[in-house]
């Protein structure tokens, strides 16, 4: 987190002709800044008081009817109007620059996180609350604009607005000048004090507000287990917790901002009251005009400005500076990462072939450090050939299948694809060549075409088809309003789970990958509704290689080997009939 700023200056860079625009505008808003009080200041000295207009504004007799002091009047006062107008038109067009260039930015920045989060491995996701994850990305990825646009440009032009008042308080009044510039060294202690709290305290309200993120989204996807649990009441309890921490956390992050506000106001106020001081006492002892005076006192006023969006600068760093700490959580650290190994390459393969060769060599892979799930993994499945992978709740069925399209590395050993370490392989290649039905299908609510064609996002309206009557889910399509344009609830909830299934087979036929992963896909149907999907399973696993998660005697019977998987160690069966012949292990 040392140079956090440098990483997220980055994001800037190819938005530097919006910067640059902006940049200008600033600088014409310095100048009309400094500008605003010169009229009033001729009106005073020259109108009211008759006196010479000086040399550098001795054009203004030149115009229509300004060489009476009449004249002269509504020239100043209609140059009032005219800066008021250019201001407020600067300042639009500098808003509307501002937000676009601060969007993109954002957008950059979120691109990137939300990528690096896609491509964690499961057990990376597994640990995290994915509402906190969304609000890294939705929420925290603004610390880029802040940084940009709320520290460094007003920064500079803060700087810049200084400089040029100093300039020409020095030639009005040198002593008012210099207690300006010494004003600047107790605010320097203010933002030195209070800097470092605010910036944790801010980072705690965030930390806070990501939990509550987190709770209400797993409380929502839960939904139908609270009720049937009855457990809104206690849910409740548990949300006002949380949002009591938030709101104790928000407070003394507002406390913590409130005093360091306190302290520099304190600070400016104090010069203010010098100012008026030592500007009246010189009008008193005719050292300098009373349209100077009024220009000093409009400078101060205007100077405390830059002065105090200094001494907040710290509040915009606190705020970026813990936005950019969650999310730098997430970008700098490479757990749970898979990625191409230097000289990476595709998996080339004869698309006449039937499926692909499988091998676990010797593998181990766990969860927690110093728990393996699997120990020692040796298998062999042979192209086009389909095995039952049983064992008990916990025996590692699931993992060992989640190592095929890499979604975890092994610890130690390797899968292999056709005598290739996976490892060596394009990511994306290896996950090209597996397809998976789950247990639980997981529909997106898009179209039922969409669902089908999720692997192959260009695939043709003929083949979606083709591949929806091949899993038995045509039928059924055809009698919803809208066939296959028909959009499908949060997670596929206005399906039954037959129809989820077959879809969900129709997606995998149409992905055409040489090799299968079945998790067992009619567990939790009834027998009815599972003699439907048995043809659509057996057009689907002909050609490939296939690996069955079973639990039920009828999977079993489909496979040309039963693999047992135990205590970390595999035996293989040749048929069901040996497997069943075993009188320590029963299946349903």
């Amino acid at each position: 987190m040392k140079y956090w700023w440098l990483k997220l200056a980055r994001y800037a860079l190819p938005e530097w002709y919006g910067l640059l625009i902006i940049g200008c505008l600033m600088l014409l808003g310095i100048a009309l800044g400094l500008l605003t009080p010169w009229p009033m200041k001729l009106i005073i000295d020259n109108v009211l008081d008759r006196q010479e207009l000086p040399n550098a504004v001795g054009w203004i007799k030149g115009l229509p009817g300004a060489a009476s002091n009449t004249g002269l009047l509504g020239w100043l006062a209609a140059a009032t109007v005219g800066l008021y107008l250019l201001k407020q038109g600067v300042s639009v067009l500098h808003t509307y620059v501002r937000a676009g260039v601060g969007s993109r930015m954002v957008f950059g920045l979120a691109t990137d996180l939300f990528d690096v989060l896609q491509r964690r491995s499961l057990h990376f996701h597994s640990k995290q609350r994915t509402g906190d994850l969304i609000r890294r990305v939705t929420a925290d990825t603004s610390c880029v604009r802040e940084l940009v646009l709320d520290v460094y440009l007003p920064l500079l032009t803060s700087l810049i607005t200084m400089i040029a008042m100093c300039i020409v308080m020095w030639n009005l009044s040198p002593s008012l000048a210099v207690l300006a510039v010494l004003l600047i060294f107790p605010l320097a202690l203010v933002i030195r004090f209070f800097a470092r709290p605010m910036t944790q305290r801010k980072f705690d309200e965030w930390e806070v507000q990501g939990e509550m993120s987190s709770f209400i989204e797993q409380n929502l996807s839960a939904m139908p287990v609270v009720q049937a649990f009855g457990r809104e009441d206690i849910e409740d309890d548990r949300f006002r917790g949380i949002s009591q921490r938030s709101v104790q956390a928000s407070f003394r992050s507002e406390i913590s901002q409130h005093q360091f506000r306190v302290g520099t106001g304190i600070v400016t106020a104090i010069g203010t009251s010098i100012v008026m001081i030592i500007g009246g006492i010189s009008v008193l002892e005719d050292r300098i005009s009373m349209g100077s005076l009024l220009v000093l006192v409009a400078y101060f006023a205007a100077l405390y400005s830059p002065i105090e969006t200094l001494a907040y600068l710290s509040e915009g760093v606190a705020s970026a500076a813990a936005g950019a700490r969650r999310v730098n959580d997430i970008l700098v650290s490479d757990e749970g990462t898979i990625i191409d190994a230097k000289n990476a390459r595709p998996l080339h393969r004869d698309r006449n072939s039937s499926g692909i060769s499988i091998r676990f060599d010797n593998v181990v892979y766990g969860y927690a450090s110093k728990r393996p799930v699997l120990q020692g993994i040796s298998l062999h499945i042979k192209p086009g050939e389909s095995i039952a992978l049983v064992g008990a709740t916990g025996a590692g069925k699931s993992t060992l299948v989640s190592l095929i399209p890499r979604l975890f590395d092994p610890w130690q050993g390797a899968v292999y694809f056709d005598d290739i370490d996976i490892r060596q392989l394009l990511v994306s290649s290896v996950r090209e060549n597996v397809a998976i039905v789950p247990q639980d299908p997981f529909l997106l609510p898009l179209s039922i075409a969409e669902n089908i064609a999720y692997a192959r996002p260009h695939a043709s309206r003929a083949e979606i088809v083709a591949a929806a009557v091949a899993s038995k889910a045509d039928a059924f399509i055809e009698q919803l309003p809208l066939g296959y344009d028909t959009i499908v609830g949060e997670r596929g909830i206005t399906l039954s789970g037959g129809e989820r299934q077959r879809l969900s087979i129709a997606r995998a036929l149409l992905k055409d990958a040489p090799i299968l992963i079945l998790d067992e896909p009619t567990s939790a149907l009834d027998s009815q509704t599972e003699s439907l999907l048995v043809e659509a399973l057996d057009v689907l696993m002909r050609g490939r290689s296939t690996i069955i998660i079973a639990h039920r005697l009828s999977t079993v019977r489909k496979a040309d080997r039963i693999v047992v998987l135990e205590r970390g160690s595999v035996e293989c069966y040749k048929s069901h009939l040996q497997f069943t012949a075993r009188k320590d292990f029963q299946i349903a």
